[in-house]
């Protein structure tokens, strides 16, 4: 039986992994509280006493706005806490999955961006992500496995979809930026990912996210529109689509994050849902 160890493990994805795990798996869910990815020494005992056989590294700093303010954390986490299990899984000779984002790119593309494409993030969090990534590589050579994914949601935790949710409850109206595209993820479909890719044992930088693309105005009008048809919702509202002038942040997002999953495909034997799909299957989860 294989021990994983997984960290972060209250977070969205963390939550999906425990809860889709094949059974022949023995699972060590290991949050903040009991592992601080940030400590090497710590880090360094814990795996030794655990004797993990893989690392699911599902910790990070996502705050992407506040990651402009509190960059030493973000950096401690994001990067040196990636490098932190590279290192332990180095010596304990355990594989370890990095989970990465679609914000280690420039959002300058029009057409999907291959897992060869050259990385060049605007904000702090995904320069941090990419450093991270990087010393993963640089550790692990062609042992290393990096999955990269988008617009992350779950019925877990706080994300896009359970905003716009409350929102929709709420109010009458809203804006939503419409001149950001990308896909969204649902995470049980990447915890479903990472679990093949362990059975596979491959390796490499890889894509996943539900299929399709979206603006995050299509993305909202698709939850108003599913959460009308299941009831989680008394009725529609006027969504009008805005531009990112329109709603500035302190972190720039990528204009166009759409990534090509081609290879991962292969490589898996297996294709993602359309984001749709997923969508839907999520918000019948979360009413139940």
């Amino acid at each position: 039986m294989k021990k994983i160890l997984i960290t972060g493990a209250n977070g969205q994805l963390g939550y999906e992994l425990q809860r889709s795990m094949p059974a022949y798996y023995e699972c060590i869910a290991a949050d903040r509280s009991i592992l601080d990815i940030t400590d090497a020494y710590v880090v360094k005992e814990f795996v030794a006493e655990q004797k993990p056989d893989v690392i699911i590294n599902a910790a990070a700093y996502t705050a992407v706005d506040k990651a402009e303010e509190e960059t030493e954390l973000a950096i401690a986490i994001n990067t040196f806490g990636a490098a932190n299990l590279a290192n332990v899984a180095r010596a304990n000779k355990c594989k370890l999955v990095q989970i990465s984002t679609d914000f280690v790119f420039d959002g300058k593309a029009c057409s999907p961006y291959p897992v060869d494409a050259k990385t060049d993030p605007d904000g702090y969090y995904g320069k941090t992500k990419r450093d991270g990534d990087n010393k993963v590589l640089d550790i692990l050579g062609d042992e290393a496995l990096i999955i990269r994914t988008s617009w992350l949601y779950s019925a877990h935790g706080n994300n896009f979809v359970k905003t716009m949710l409350r929102f929709m409850a709420e109010r009458e109206e809203l804006g939503i930026i419409s001149d950001q595209i990308g896909t969204p993820t649902w995470a049980n479909s990447l915890a479903n990912a990472v679990w093949q890719a362990i059975e596979l044992n491959i390796t490499g930088v890889h894509h996943w996210s539900d299929a399709g693309v979206a603006s995050w105005y299509d993305f909202a009008y698709a939850i108003m529109e599913e959460g009308v048809a299941l009831g989680l919702l008394d009725k529609p509202i006027t969504i009008n689509a805005i531009t990112t002038a329109d709603y500035p942040t302190p972190a720039s997002r990528p204009c166009y994050s759409v990534m090509d999953k081609t290879t991962t495909w292969k490589a898996l034997n297996m294709q993602s849902e359309h984001w749709r799909v997923a969508l839907r299957n999520m918000l019948i989860e979360l009413k139940t």
